[in-house]
């Protein structure tokens, strides 16, 4: 269980960030902000801010960040994303549950999983692949959908390999990760983002 003041610390964060985020309006600084203080609160070494793009039904990788990897693509580091986005639903219309971040749009839920590799319902074969290429280990994610106060989807926010604090070795992302993050996806999410993207965008 969690002392009372590391409970306290992490909501004077969060607060914080939302503070900052209010006063973003340069929408690569936004995300690099969401994206950042996501991975510092849970510890995690890695992670991916995708945004949804409704008139083609796609989650668009917008920026990501990998520490053991050193790479940085998206958000104000200027470097290209080469993947492709990720499509809610198949050719025949049918939903993308398959891929766990199309599936916590399609859902609107937080899904938290320990290990990649031994989860059962989704498929991490692209996960798997580039982890073969690259030399890296995926294995806890946290992938949080990205709400608006009309309860409908702008993004979604995944987070890999939480990093014990005491040994670095990877863990899974706790209920109190899952907790904060959810919180900070809510605030990210606030009319101040609405409005950087339709500046940005429009």
């Amino acid at each position: 269980m969690q002392s009372s003041d590391y409970l306290l610390r992490r909501l004077k964060e969060l607060n914080e960030i939302g503070i900052a985020l209010s006063r973003q309006h340069d929408i690569n600084s936004l995300l690099e902000t969401i994206l950042v203080a996501a991975k510092r609160i849970t510890n995690a070494d890695a992670g991916t801010l995708y945004l949804y793009e409704p008139d083609q039904q796609i989650l668009r990788f917008e920026i990501l960040r990998n520490d053991t990897l050193k790479t940085a693509m998206g958000g104000t580091s200027g470097g290209p994303i080469s993947f492709y986005p990720i499509r809610l639903y198949n050719e025949a219309g049918n939903p993308n549950h398959a891929m766990v971040v199309s599936h916590a749009a399609l859902t609107g839920e937080t899904v938290n999983i320990p290990d990649a590799y031994m989860a059962q319902g989704f498929d991490f074969s692209g996960t798997k692949n580039f982890d073969t290429k690259t030399g890296y280990h995926s294995k806890s994610f946290l992938t949080v959908p990205m709400l608006n106060h009309e309860n409908e989807v702008i993004g979604v926010l995944q987070l890999i390999n939480a990093q014990d604090k005491e040994d670095g070795k990877i863990v899974e992302f706790s209920a109190d990760d899952q907790q904060i993050i959810e919180s900070l996806a809510s605030v990210a999410s606030s009319c101040s983002w609405k409005n950087c993207l339709r500046v940005s965008y429009n």
